[in-house]
C-alpha cells in the first residue's frame, strides 16, 4: 500500500502547522461542509480535489464547543469522533501552503473551537493519504441546521461519495431552523455561477 505524505509537520507547542515543510502543498481530508468545492473555495481558492477517501474507526457527529451553537450556520457543526468499526468519508484536498491560516480560522483554531490533527485515509485506489484535518474542542452532541446538513449533502453528491454514505447524510436530525443563514446563501450564489459556466 503506497503512503503519500502531505505537508503538516508539527509546529511550536505541539501545534499541527507546516512551518517547518518545505513543500508548498499540503492535504486536507474535509467530512462537513467543506466537502462542496463552492464552499472550500470561498475562503480557500487554492483548494483542488485529490481524492474521495476514507477515515476508518471514526464516525461523523454534530455538535457545539462547550454546547455554543455556531452563529454562522445556526447550529451545530460536524467533528469527528473515535468509534472502531465505523467510518467517515470524505475528500482530500490538495491546497497551496499559503491558505493555510484562512482554513484554521474558517475551523475556529484560534478561538478554541476545533484543533488541527494528523490522520491516515484511504483512497479508493489503496493509498494511504497523511492529511490535516479537525476536530471539535468540549465537543456536546447538538443538531444542525438544515442548511448546514444541505451543504454536506450537496459536496457529498458532487464527489461521489459511496451512495450508502449519501443515504446516511440524508437521514441526520436538524434542528429545523428557518431563518436566513448569509454563509449559505453566499455558497448558493457560488453553486449557481459554477452552474452557468459548466
Amino acid at each position: 500500500m503506497e503512503t503519500l505524505k502531505c505537508c503538516t509537520d508539527a509546529g511550536s507547542g505541539g501545534d499541527l502547522g507546516v512551518h517547518n515543510c518545505k513543500e508548498e502543498h499540503f492535504l486536507y481530508f474535509a467530512y462537513g461542509s467543506n466537502l462542496l468545492r463552492e464552499r472550500i473555495t470561498l475562503r480557500n481558492p487554492s483548494a483542488a480535489f485529490h481524492a474521495m477517501a476514507k477515515l476508518q474507526d471514526y464516525k461523523l457527529a454534530f455538535g457545539s464547543p462547550q454546547g455554543k451553537l455556531s452563529l454562522t450556520w445556526h447550529g451545530s457543526t460536524a467533528t469527528i469522533l473515535q468509534s472502531p468499526g465505523d467510518e467517515v468519508w470524505g475528500v482530500a484536498w490538495l491546497m497551496k501552503r499559503s491558505d493555510l491560516s484562512s482554513l484554521d480560522k474558517q475551523e475556529g483554531v484560534e478561538s478554541g473551537l476545533y484543533v488541527p490533527i494528523e490522520v491516515n485515509v484511504n483512497t479508493q485506489e489503496g493509498k494511504t493519504l497523511r492529511c490535516r484535518s479537525y476536530e471539535m474542542n468540549d465537543y456536546v452532541q447538538n443538531l444542525p441546521s438544515p442548511h448546514y446538513k444541505k451543504v454536506i449533502c450537496m459536496g457529498a453528491k458532487q464527489n461521489g461519495l459511496p451512495i450508502d454514505y449519501q443515504k446516511k447524510l440524508d437521514t441526520i436530525e436538524t434542528n429545523n431552523y428557518m431563518g436566513n443563514v448569509p454563509v449559505f446563501e453566499e455558497i448558493e450564489a457560488a453553486v449557481s455561477a459554477s452552474e452557468k459556466t459548466t
